[in-house]
């Protein structure tokens, strides 16, 4: 295998090693071989494009669009001329799977399903990266570039995924890239020495103006290819740590990973969590994938809710649970806040066991727990009555056993509930002051005429989940600040979040305490005994606090759970909740399709659960499509690539005009001399001519006329050039001939006119000479580091003699 063709090799095992970052974010993994495939046929046309041999633009070319064919037979064949040749149906069919593939993304949690667009975005993403990185690294001979690519593609997989082995990904798209590096070192290292690094002993570095060797012009020897490459790897490979932690990520399942920190004495603090995305995720997942498994020694599972964590904190944003201290978990733990020995309680037993796939922080548990039994690193928050995994624990896999109560209290004794304790009341109560007025009246509204705290509860779930003419949908815009609940009172449509949300924050401003509880509706009951729990399962309840019965669960979701027993009275015990509560006016229309809640009788629902047919995923897109800052981070990406492409042409353009217009060298006329001779010497090199260190201006000048084929005013002008030049640096008394930069400016007119149009391209567009940036930067560094090393000692002498030296003292 030739060498360019092993380099060919290595820039696709590159690429599929980035892409491998992509694997854990969707299942099944099958759409890697497809990209593979497809790869592997785009690098070979590449490899045969180079050996006719065409020009390079005409290579990439030849690659996209045999590219372009293999997406269309793999996507769009029904679309496309004879199943092959894409026209603009099949483009507006590319468009469209784009366009559900994004909103997939947005829509399902990770891993989510390989849908045909997912599958769109994940194997045109590769193959184009594919493409770029064996255009730069191959077709135009610059490994290092080809790292940006590679850099894109393992972020965007990074900031996305959450998974724990994401270092792994890291070190084998790492390893792809410096595979890449050494497999382009190997196959030209002299050219690469001379692009990346300095001038060691016997690498044949072209000099610099004047005959000088760049090693004496640096002040030293300059570093290894080799040791350059190395650092460029870990310069790259470096800025892939730090690109994902600033980019925006998303939740592997029903909660993103909560962050507990230890303390002193077994404490620490945990974290807020907002689940409203996620949740929301886990309930547009096409498959009912199960989460939990469980056995229970009670046969009425209606209030079994498994539940993860309570958001008690609504700062006009978000609900979100507050940060609070957590501990070791006890043995037992505390009794309920606010229980009487009054309300009537049964013990339960569950045994409980987490899917495989399933890793969440939280530990998801009957409410109020009293035991839990459970290996691992689990703490316990106290307030919230919840379990955290610390330090990376999470129940992927986990077996535990919980000991708890089902609480149910009376009507009576929720009617006639105390007040809560003044604390409490003036922590649940708080509302922020950026809550739209039509809240609080909308809560008085609905509740005028009824007598205590608890019709006042009963009479908001009833008009949410009964009365109120509200539609339960998935597919909304989410949102869970101000704003986001006096829209879904107004358009009275969304889904367990806005209703859970929208019920507390009323409940606050009528002064009775709430939080908003996440987790699991207790699951189906399977044919050998146990209940089984699945994605469409996640649900979100408020719970509102009454002294007696402590915090108590409330369901004001259409067509979701069960609503408890203690609120289906039709007459409260201190009345108050048999007329029809007046509701506010309705701004949007009626649904054309009946809604869940509105299929349902009343009477039916109050007797238990209705059954209502799964909600098939919408092919819409879930919002409004990719978020601004989204939209700004591609184009700011797009514009550096595009940035770092034309560096090579900027650099030397700068470079010509800086030479042949006097530039700094002012009125000096030797300095002038020599400025030409090098733009002379780099513009031959940039028409192929590699400058020779060992040859006088006289014979370089031959070498430039006999190479590159110049005849008449041109090879004069290149004689005169370099006989001025051997004026400056030997004669006695320099005299300097005038008008050298139109003598430039004639030879590089005659080696643009007898080279061929891919040599001109080349010349215009990567010319070679611009490696004299690199090597300028990278003296700069090695004397930057030179001077830093040597003023370490200095500063330290320094300050030992200010130490011991006498202090001043007045006479």
């Amino acid at each position: 295998m030739s060498g360019r063709a092993r380099l060919a090799v290595c820039a696709a095992v590159a690429t599929l090693c980035a892409a491998c970052a992509l694997l854990p974010l969707v299942d099944p993994v099958g759409w890697v071989l497809q990209a593979a495939v497809l790869l592997a046929i785009v690098t070979g046309v590449g490899a045969l494009a180079r050996r006719v041999p065409l020009a390079r633009p005409l290579t990439v070319t030849a690659q996209a669009l045999v590219a372009l064919l293999l997406l269309t037979v793999l996507f769009a064949h029904d679309k496309a001329t004879a199943g092959v040749l894409p026209g603009l149906d099949v483009l507006l069919e590319f468009a469209e799977l784009m366009q559900e593939g994004v909103a997939d993304v947005s829509r399902y949690a990770i891993p989510a399903p390989v849908t045909e667009g997912i599958r769109l975005l994940l194997v045109g993403g590769v193959v184009l990266v594919g493409l770029v990185v064996d255009a730069l690294a191959v077709t135009y001979r610059s490994a290092a570039p080809a790292g940006l690519p590679l850099l894109a593609l393992y972020s965007v997989a990074a900031g996305l995924s959450q998974g724990e082995a994401s270092w792994l990904w890291f070190l084998i798209a790492g390893a792809g890239y410096l595979l890449l590096l050494l497999a382009e070192g190997r196959e030209r290292l002299s050219q690469w020495g001379r692009v990346f690094g300095g001038r060691g002993p016997g690498t044949g570095r072209p000099p610099v103006a004047g005959g000088q060797s760049h090693a004496s012009a640096a002040g030293g020897p300059a570093h290894a290819p080799v040791r350059t490459g190395r650092r460029i790897g870990a310069l790259v490979l470096g800025i892939a740590l730090v690109v994902p932690a600033v980019l925006p990520s998303l939740g592997g399942g029903l909660l993103g990973p909560a962050a507990v920190g230890r303390g002193a004495g077994g404490g620490g603090t945990i974290s807020a969590v907002n689940p409203l995305v996620s949740l929301q995720n886990s309930l547009n997942q096409p498959e009912d994938k199960q989460v939990l498994n469980y056995r229970t020694t009670t046969s009425d599972t209606r209030d079994l809710y498994l539940r993860i964590v309570a958001l008690d904190q609504f700062d006009g944003t978000a609900w979100k649970p507050s940060e609070r201290a957590v501990k070791d978990v006890p043995a037992q733990l505390p009794d309920p806040a606010g229980l009487s020995p009054a309300v009537d309680v049964t013990t339960v037993n569950t045994s409980i066991s987490a899917a495989p796939w399933y890793a969440q922080s939280w530990l998801p548990l009957p409410y109020p727990a009293s035991r839990v039994d459970i290996s691992g690193r689990w703490r316990f928050e106290p307030e919230g009555r919840t379990l955290v995994g610390d330090r990376g624990q999470n129940t992927r896999g986990a077996q535990y056993q919980v000991e708890s109560l089902l609480v149910r209290p009376t009507r009576q004794q929720l009617a006639m509930s105390p007040a809560p304790p003044a604390e409490l009341a003036r922590e649940y109560t708080r509302v922020p002051d950026s809550l739209p007025a039509v809240v609080r009246e909308t809560a008085e509204q609905v509740t005028r005429g009824a007598g205590s705290a608890y019709d006042k509860a009963v009479r908001l779930q009833d008009w949410f989940s009964l009365n109120g003419g509200f539609t339960y949908n998935t597919e909304v815009q989410a949102g869970s600040g101000t704003e986001a609940i006096a829209r879904f009172l107004e358009q009275k449509e969304g889904f367990c979040v806005h209703f859970a949300f929208s019920m507390a924050a009323m409940a606050r401003t009528l002064g009775i305490p709430a939080r908003v509880a996440v987790g699991f509706t207790p699951g189906t009951r399977q044919s050998d005994g146990s209940t089984s729990v699945g994605l469409k399962d996640a649900h979100a309840w408020p719970e509102l606090y009454f002294e007696g019965a402590g915090w108590t669960r409330f369901e004001p979701t259409p067509s979701r759970g069960t609503l408890p027993d203690y609120t289906l009275a039709d007459t409260p015990a201190t009345g108050g909740t048999t007329g029809p509560a007046p509701q506010p006016s309705r701004s949007a229309a009626a649904p054309a399709e009946p809604s869940p809640a509105q299929s349902c009788a009343p009477a039916d629902r109050r007797a238990g659960p209705c059954w209502t047919p799964p909600a098939q995923a919408a092919s819409g897109p879930a919002g409004d499509g990719p978020s601004p800052w989204t939209i700004v981070l591609g184009c700011l990406g797009v514009l550096v690539l595009l940035l770092v492409v034309a560096l090579p042409l900027l650099w030397r353009a700068w470079a010509r005009s800086h030479r042949l217009g006097g530039g700094r060298t002012g009125q000096d006329p030797a300095a002038r001399t020599l400025a030409a001779w090098r733009e002379l010497v780099d513009t031959g090199w940039d028409y192929g001519i590699v400058p020779d260190e060992s040859l006088t201006p006289r014979k370089a000048a031959e070498r430039i006329v006999r190479i590159g084929e110049l005849d008449g005013a041109a090879a004069d002008a290149a004689h005169r050039v370099a006989a001025s030049v051997e004026q400056v640096l030997y004669a006695p008394r320099p005299r300097p001939a005038s008008g050298l930069a139109d003598e430039v400016r004639r030879v590089r007119s005659g080696l643009h006119a007898a080279a061929s149009r891919r040599l001109r391209v080349r010349a215009l567009l990567v010319p070679r000479s611009a490696a004299r940036a690199l090597w300028s930067l990278s003296s700069r560094w090695s004397a930057f580091l030179a001077r830093c090393s040597a003023s370490r000692p200095a500063a330290a002498a320094r300050r030992t003699a200010n130490a011991v030296r006498p202090s001043r003292q007045r006479t």
